[in-house]
Parts: C-alpha cells; structure tokens; sequence
C-alpha cells in the first residue's frame, strides 16, 4: 500500500527501511527526547524483533486492514524518514489513538508531519466506517506534537496534571481528539 500527495509518502514496510530503521532506533537521538521520553527505549532485541515482525509481513503479503503502522518515507528517494501509527485505546468502544514520529530532526519544521498525518487520519477513517473518532496522546513538553494536533483540527479533551516525568521534571498528560464529522466538515471548508 501507498499513499502520497504531493509532500510525502505513507507506505508499507520495504527490506529496505531497516537499516534505516535499525539506525534511528538505536542509540541517543533528538526524537527520543520528544516521542514518549517517559517509557523505556527499546532494547536491540525488540528492535530486531519488531524488523522480524515486518520481514515476515513483507515476505507473505499477509498485511492487516487497516495497517497498524506505516513508513513515512520522503517523495523523492523513497528513504524512511519516520512511521505513523495507531493503536486500541479500547478495543470494546473502538477508540484507537494515533500516533507519528519523524526520526532525522533536520525534517523537523517542513509540515511533513502534517502531511502524513493527514493521509493517515484520511486513510483510517476511509478504511474504518464505525470509527467515530481518533485520539492522539503527548505530554505537555512536546510543544510541536500539540500544535501539529491542532492544526489538523484536533481539541484537546484531556489534561493529565503531573502526570508525565521527564528528566526528573513533572509535565502534564495530554489528550486530543477528533471527530469523524469534524474532519469531513474541515476538508470541505
């Protein structure tokens, strides 16, 4: 699968991707710092095992609908530049959150956040009739991951007080969502 616009590429998983992958993931780098800096990084074997996970999905086309998780990949050349995401809030009430990271800091600040998120937001609400909505979680410090949100017209439903620590400092949990009638009423406006 493969989607674009005149920005950016979402698409599966290629062999490829994962020295790329491999790179970002591993070791100190500036993305970390923002993208849930409050969990545990991943070790290198959840690294090799999650590459195992999409080699195999690669090798047997046996991909899920909609897809949990997409490549980020630049017009151009086609380089993973970063993932998007979703994943069950609750399952029982069909509440999935999303989420996005971008891994080389230099692409930072070139909206090409917000163009994936959009043809990711587009994509699973396509994909998913029942789905009435989409969350997107971050803390307060992420000051670029909250303005992104609301630029795509998600309203914060959600503030956690203190509830996030990050180099031995207290930020705020917070919770923005969308409606499904509220993203069909932005794209027509």
């Amino acid at each position: 699968m493969r989607l674009q616009n005149k920005t950016i590429t979402i698409r599966d998983w290629e062999i490829k991707d994962f020295d790329t992958y491999r790179k970002w993931n591993e070791g100190d780098h500036v993305w970390m710092d923002f993208n849930g800096p409050y969990y545990p990084r991943k070790t290198s074997a959840e690294i090799e095992n999650q590459i195992k996970i999409y080699q195999e999905k690669i090798q047997t086309q046996r991909w899920k609908s909609p897809r949990t998780r997409l490549v980020i990949a630049d017009l151009a050349t086609d380089e993973l530049i970063g993932t998007v995401n979703w994943y069950w809030e609750s399952e029982v009430t069909n509440w999935k959150c999303i989420g996005i990271a971008i891994y080389d800091d230099r692409q930072w600040g070139k909206n090409i956040g917000y163009h994936a998120l959009k043809l990711w937001i587009d994509y699973l609400f396509q994909e998913d009739e029942t789905l009435v909505r989409l969350d997107l979680r971050t803390w307060s410090g992420n000051k670029g991951m909250m303005r992104l949100a609301e630029k795509l017209g998600f309203l914060q439903e959600a503030c956690f007080r203190k509830a996030r620590i990050v180099k031995g400092v207290y930020y705020d949990s917070i919770g923005m969502g969308i409606l499904r009638e509220e993203w069909y009423e932005r794209k027509t406006n």
